[in-house]
């Protein structure tokens, strides 16, 4: 199946909620991906909320570690570099073949002058590699960083990692999501989507992480916390 991106899915940008543009992916993969594949993705997400990983994730008031990680044209990116002039916007996703972290960065992609007016930097961190972090920042025409965290190290820190169940790996295995090709590593490790705000001390001023990749916090409402921030 072919992902339409945000701009062939509707002419010009597409601004609708992200929740609206997610629930017509649901719709997508109820009518083309066979019930027992969607049964399969179904268990996987309902065993990790067992384990309620997105509770146990670094939380409001944690200091964030730091890390430096290689951008899409390879180039090493430091947080301390990211936060020396504001705050930082941090989202972590899973890679180009999730069509919910398209999505997702796609839709901030659309906010980043917002970001950038109230002060802050936007950043994705996925594990798969450079190569695919470049094409992903190609195809989708992303106006920033996306970060390669090898062997999910920086997502290990925030809490965020786990391994893709057997039945679930082998459903990607048929359908051509290679992980060990995309991330450069045979872990079949993923983090759970979250996305932080940070302030400049390395603060962690906003959370939000869901076991259920198909569900992802909007961009507007990171953007209301932002302004709330900059307003107190």
């Amino acid at each position: 199946m072919k992902w339409r991106s945000l701009e062939e899915s509707t002419p010009g940008l597409d601004s609708r909620p992200l929740r609206e543009i997610f629930s017509e992916r649901r719709e997508l993969i109820a009518k083309y991906v066979p019930a027992e594949t969607q049964a399969i993705h179904a268990q996987a997400v309902a065993e990790l909320k067992s384990r309620h990983l997105a509770a146990n994730i670094l939380p409001v008031g944690a200091k964030a570690p730091s890390f430096e990680l290689p951008d899409h044209n390879s180039k090493i990116v430091s947080s301390s570099a990211l936060l020396a002039d504001g705050r930082l916007v941090l989202c972590f996703i899973r890679g180009r073949w999730c069509p919910f972290c398209v999505g997702q960065v796609e839709a901030m992609n659309l906010i980043l002058p917002q970001i950038e007016h109230a002060g802050a930097k936007l950043v994705t961190i996925s594990p798969q590699t450079v190569k695919q972090s470049y094409f992903m920042h190609d195809q989708h025409k992303l106006r920033f960083p996306l970060l390669s965290d090898s062997g999910n190290k920086v997502a290990r820190q925030f809490g965020l990692t786990y391994r893709v169940p057997q039945p679930q790996e082998t459903v990607y295995r048929r359908a051509f999501v290679n992980l060990p090709f995309t991330n450069g590593d045979e872990s079949w490790e993923l983090p759970i989507p979250a996305a932080y705000i940070i302030d400049r001390d390395g603060t962690i001023l906003y959370a939000s992480a869901n076991e259920d990749y198909t569900e992802r916090p909007e961009p507007a409402a990171i953007i209301d916390v932002l302004q709330s921030l900059t307003a107190s």
